[in-house]
């Protein structure tokens, strides 16, 4: 039995700290399953579990503890990056604008009622501390984790930020969801009616491609090609059918269209109405895509790395036999095809066109699903590297008392939805399968909460017993609550805002998932979902280089 005392005892061996952050991995993500009026913490309880290990005594060596905390920060936020970045610059667009601008206030109040609640508690909370409160109050662990890095180089000696976190965090998921719910019944919402407008307002604004036939009755296009048709309209659009003389056909920039012709056209919403009218009239009693069309629509995925960075434009679709490409799907976008438009690694492409043609461009794209499960190690741990360089680089700025540094969080987050967004612009291949994506993320926040939890798991319960650790629980909630409260009132007695993308909102500018997945039992729309990817990028950018600004502007004042 002398083997298993040393392993249970000996901090340092490796095999000691596999077994601890195994256990309170499992441990914790066990528990987490469970829920308590339908809200359970996820993975996020991972961090309670290691706190209980560490304050019985389950200790690990402090350097690999360290490593381990900060590699695994990396893993989470970077992933993250990777996974927004296609999407990351899009979001600010149409009503993503509106959606942003009410989370950056929510960001900025947030931060206004931690300074206030620090120097009315200055002689007994440290700004360090408000910050770890600030930090559990919006449910944000990488903004600890960066606060905590920043924290180091200013050689902080006092308590364990994570131990305000911790105390701030449970109560703050709960008070999240509350407030969702006081916002219902404060606006009187009926969840029906929040459902059929949404739909409604779907109908008007949407900005994904959509289909529709024209016949062409304006005889001054006899003959004429349909590149010139383009270029008359002066509105992008795709023919992706033509019906002439009772046969259907995928045309090219080179066909030509005559009056009696019907069309299926591919284009943005806001363009239908300029295009029916210049070609004649919109014909509603016709579909070109029938089972009897000799012309057949498929989805090809683009696997081939020499696809990678090339543009619509680059294939010469004109040596492909009138294939067509009107949509392509990335990263939950529906994109229109522009000739300038680069293609991403797992870009969904659907065309139109003969099938043998199809099957020609298919094998140009690669279509081979198999390719996409072995993920570019190469550039994942070329951008980490670039992220924890870009991270270190040192931003003076007068009056600081040391200098910036976006950190181990913010330097990999900003390169990862660099690189998601322009990494086929430089060939580099950032694809992972949403499944690999979400593990690494997990894998990673895993380790990050255990380390914490391990680290201050004995000042945790003194807090708590003996502490402020109540004093800490209570600061938390004006956090969480006031600046929701406000940019959802705005939200809705302002913008009108759907109630669905308010909460989705709300648990964006948190970034906290289990808000979501109570959204997502109110509807069986997508809304919440779409509210919470437009506005969760900037949201956790903000959180992470936050704590640092407040910290860096506010040292002076902490003894």
């Amino acid at each position: 039995m002398d083997w298993l005392v040393s392993l249970w005892s000996d901090s340092n061996s490796v095999g000691h700290i596999l077994l601890v952050y195994a256990i309170v991995i499992t441990v914790g993500l066990l528990l987490g399953r469970i829920k308590i009026f339908g809200i359970s913490l996820g993975v996020t309880f991972v961090l309670f579990a290691g706190l209980a290990a560490g304050y019985f005594g389950f200790t690990v060596n402090t350097t690999v503890l360290h490593f381990l905390r900060d590699f695994g920060l990396i893993l989470f936020v970077f992933f993250i990056g990777l996974q927004v970045g296609p999407s990351f610059f899009s979001s600010f667009r149409s009503g993503g604008v509106q959606l942003n601008l009410l989370t950056l206030l929510a960001v900025f109040l947030s931060l206004a009622v931690t300074v206030g609640l620090y120097f009315a508690f200055s002689d007994t909370v440290s700004l360090p501390q408000m910050l770890g409160v600030y930090f559990g109050a919006v449910t944000n662990t990488p903004g600890l984790g960066a606060t905590q890095e920043a924290l180091n180089m200013l050689d902080y000696k006092g308590e364990d930020i994570a131990v305000a976190y911790a105390c701030a965090y449970p109560l703050a998921v709960v008070a999240i969801i509350a407030t969702s719910i006081c916002l219902r019944f404060i606006f009187r919402i009926d969840l029906k009616e929040e459902d059929r407008m949404w739909e409604e307002s779907e109908k008007e604004n949407n900005e994904a491609p959509i289909f529709f036939h024209v016949k062409v009755t304006n005889a001054a296009l006899e003959g004429k090609q349909l590149e010139q048709l383009r270029n008359f309209i002066g509105r992008p659009f795709i023919c992706s059918r033509l019906l002439h003389d009772g046969t259907i056909i995928s045309p090219h920039a080179k066909d030509t269209v005559h009056v009696g012709d019907v069309m299926r056209i591919v284009a943005s919403a806001e363009n239908k109405d300029a295009i029916t009218v210049f070609c004649g009239s919109e014909d509603k009693d016709v579909d070109l895509a029938t089972e009897s069309s000799p012309i057949t629509a498929r989805n090809i995925r683009v696997t081939r790395s020499a696809m990678n960075g090339l543009t619509v434009h680059d294939l010469h679709l004109s040596r492909y036999d009138g294939v067509n490409i009107t949509r392509i799907f990335r990263a939950g976008m529906t994109l229109f095809p522009y000739p300038h438009l680069r293609f991403q690694i797992g870009d969904v492409v659907y065309c139109v066109g003969p099938e043998r043609s199809i099957r020609r461009l298919a094998d140009k794209l690669g279509n081979q699903e198999k390719k996409l499960d072995h993920p570019n190690l190469i550039s994942i741990f070329l951008g980490i590297a670039v992220g924890i360089l870009f991270g270190s680089l040192p931003i003076a700025i007068p009056g600081m008392p040391v200098p910036l540094k976006l950190g181990l969080a913010g330097g990999p987050l900003i390169v990862a939805i660099l690189l998601g967004y322009y990494g086929p612009n430089f060939k580099l291949i950032t694809y992972t399968t949403a499944s690999a994506n979400l593990m690494l993320r997990e894998m990673g926040i895993a380790l990050f909460l255990a380390s914490v939890g391990l680290a201050a798991g004995r000042p945790f319960v003194d807090a708590i017993l003996e502490g402020n650790g109540l004093l800490y629980a209570f600061l938390g909630l004006f956090i969480t609550i006031i600046p929701l409260v406000v940019i959802g009132s705005i939200a809705r007695k302002v913008y009108k805002m759907n109630y669905h993308s308010i909460v989705g909102m709300i648990a964006g500018a948190t970034t906290d998932p289990p808000t979501l997945a109570y959204a997502s039992t109110l509807t069986e729309k997508n809304v919440s979902a779409v509210a919470y990817s437009t506005v969760y990028p900037l949201a956790m950018f903000l959180r992470i280089l936050s704590g640092q600004f407040v910290l860096l502007i506010l040292w002076q004042y902490v003894s």
